[in-house]
């Protein structure tokens, strides 16, 4: 089935409920009872472990560290990670050699297949692989975590001051060069960020792979929506470490941008040492939109940013970004002649499981992006503006509705995305604006890697609460929109109100005859289902009344798109 011009006209949509979910479902319960995932133990004396060495902080508080380093007592460069998840909590291997693996690793799908060794933590660097190459490797139990005394303060800046103590420790051990770097995934590349920000002078360099930089606008209300899915399985993962708070139980009580917020981000402009920065185009729901920000606002004169469209963890440990990660700090714990990473490593892709290139650019988002809109019109996407005024009306509940663009030629979108809607509102005040923007070739719906190892992700999302339109003009720009989140202004009845919608990036290559459709609901666009949804994500967002979409000449309404010059591709 191909598609025709009628495809592309709006009409009333469902898009929680795409084709194929039955088949997912069968290989998310397969994923689940048997990951794909490889355990090794390490070679007999290929290794020198010390477990659980005290480190004392500056108010006197015992950490405890696991460290992992070559036989010899050679000083070598230090890799170190600091995270709440247990630096004991490692993968058993049974007498079958069958791995016994985190429940995080099953209920979050695995692309794999995936191999680390017995010692490597979740979302940690493998130490016996890292080992084999010359460095040492120190797995760090945060405050209130596992071994380590105290009562932590999750994205804390007492964090930060504990791991800069963490890093001028290992700086200082005789079996250390003095050199030290940080590399790990999620909440170990959140602690990479507070603690390059307090510019401990041994960190020669980081490598924060997939970390938020913004913790109510990544984490807790994207665009002032609350998160209420993740949040629960994050707390359950975090039931024995001593907290001075419920992250999750915070967040339920501050709908709006704080103190309390402002004080657990990092300050990006004081980090000054190399990193590279994995900028995943998968991670939309948590860290993506983090990563990149994170990239552009650090002080560090030489970054690097890393894209990708896989699975995260399959990624992390594969390869390609291994080789990508030993050459950086050859280069800046080692201080080896060796080549720069490029600035940007762009992976290019049309579908979940193709990648169509890997290329060299020089900045984020390319300088010499088109930002091109297509205005919403009864006829779908068009290139011009509607000459003549149009709505649409769905019930926030139950249906959302979708706009269409057959492309006549192959077209490269490479960066974020942003969607400018005027919106009237019927029997309620408030909603929360969910949008998506989809591939769809031949008549079907074309999935991407997404957030938790989802794999019916659409090309890019985005959401919105409607009070909490208003932007920060400070930090806001045509192509991402910045709501400020700072004071609630409800829609009153009759009004029809302009909202700025930031979609995540991605870096999609749509073919002649493929069809773009953008949807817009007031829910989630996934079910809840755990074996056909995005499972943990869940937001909480509202379900009553009536929604009325408005265009025309004084109603610009538009999808305003990163297209890349193929010719200058």
């Amino acid at each position: 089935m191909s598609h025709n011009r009628s495809d592309d006209q709006a009409r009333h949509d469902r898009p929680w409920s795409r084709p194929g979910r039955g088949r997912y479902a069968l290989t998310r319960l397969s994923g689940m009872l048997r990951p794909d995932i490889s355990v090794y133990r390490p070679e007999p004396g290929k290794v020198h472990v010390e477990n659980d060495l005290p480190v004392v902080t500056r108010d006197g508080t015992v950490l405890r560290v696991n460290v992992h380093r070559p036989p010899d007592a050679a000083p070598v460069p230090v890799i170190l990670f600091a995270h709440p998840y247990g630096k004991d909590d490692l993968p058993a291997l049974t007498a079958s050699g069958r791995p016994k693996l985190s429940f995080r690793y099953r209920i979050m799908r695995q692309t794999g297949p995936l191999v680390f060794s017995s010692l490597t933590t979740w979302e940690g660097p493998d130490p016996v692989w890292w080992v084999g190459q010359g460095y040492a490797v120190v797995n760090c139990d945060l405050r209130g975590a596992g071994t380590s005394q105290g009562t932590g303060a999750l994205l804390s800046a007492q964090e930060g001051e504990d791991v800069h103590d963490l890093i001028e420790w290992a700086g200082a051990q005789p079996w250390s060069s003095g050199a030290v770097g940080m590399l790990g995934v999620s909440y170990l590349a959140l602690t990479q960020w507070r603690a390059a920000s307090t510019r401990p002078p041994s960190l020669k360099a980081i490598a924060p792979w997939e970390g938020f930089t913004d913790a109510y606008r990544g984490l807790a209300r994207p665009g002032g929506v609350q998160e209420n899915g993740f949040l629960r399985i994050w707390d359950l993962g975090l039931r024995k470490v001593r907290q001075a708070y419920s992250f999750r139980r915070e967040s339920a009580r501050r709908p709006v941008i704080d103190d309390w917020y402002r004080s657990l981000d990092p300050d990006l402009p004081a980090i000054e040492v190399p990193t590279l920065v994995c900028g995943s185009f998968s991670d939309n729901n948590l860290h993506s939109r983090g990563s990149f920000h994170g990239f552009e606002r650090i002080g560090s004169t030489e970054r690097h940013l890393y894209t990708h469209r896989g699975g995260k963890w399959a990624v992390f440990y594969d390869q390609e970004a291994r080789t990508a990660q030993l050459r950086f700090f050859e280069r800046h714990l080692q201080g080896r002649d060796v080549a720069a990473l490029p600035r940007v490593r762009l992976e290019v892709r049309d579908r979940a499981d193709h990648v169509v290139e890997v290329r060299e650019e020089q900045s984020w988002p390319l300088e010499r992006t088109r930002w091109t809109p297509r205005y919403l019109t009864d006829r779908g996407l068009a290139s011009a503006p509607p000459t003549a005024p149009g709505s649409f009306t769905f019930g926030i509940r139950r249906s959302g509705v979708r706009f269409g663009w057959t492309l006549t030629k192959d077209t490269e979108l490479t960066g974020p995305m942003a969607l400018r809607l005027y919106v009237e509102l019927h029997d309620t005040d408030d909603m929360d604006l969910v949008v998506g923007v989809e591939k769809w070739s031949g008549g079907r719906f074309v999935p991407f890697e997404g957030s938790y190892g989802y794999g019916r992700d659409r090309v890019a999302t985005g959401w919105q609460n409607l009070a909490l339109r208003a932007l920060d003009t400070d930090r806001s720009r045509p192509f991402e929109p910045v709501p400020a989140c700072l004071v609630r202004e409800p829609v009153t009845a009759g009004d029809i109100v302009p909202v700025d919608i930031a979609l995540g990036a991605s870096s999609t290559l749509f073919r002649a005859g493929d069809q773009l459709r953008l949807v817009v609901a007031g829910r989630w666009l996934s079910a809840r289902n755990p074996f056909t949804g995005q499972f943990p994500a869940s937001y909480r967002t509202r379900t009553q009344g009536r929604c009325t979409l408005h265009w025309g000449p004084d109603q610009p309404a538009h999808l305003l798109l990163p297209h890349i010059p193929a010719a200058e591709a």
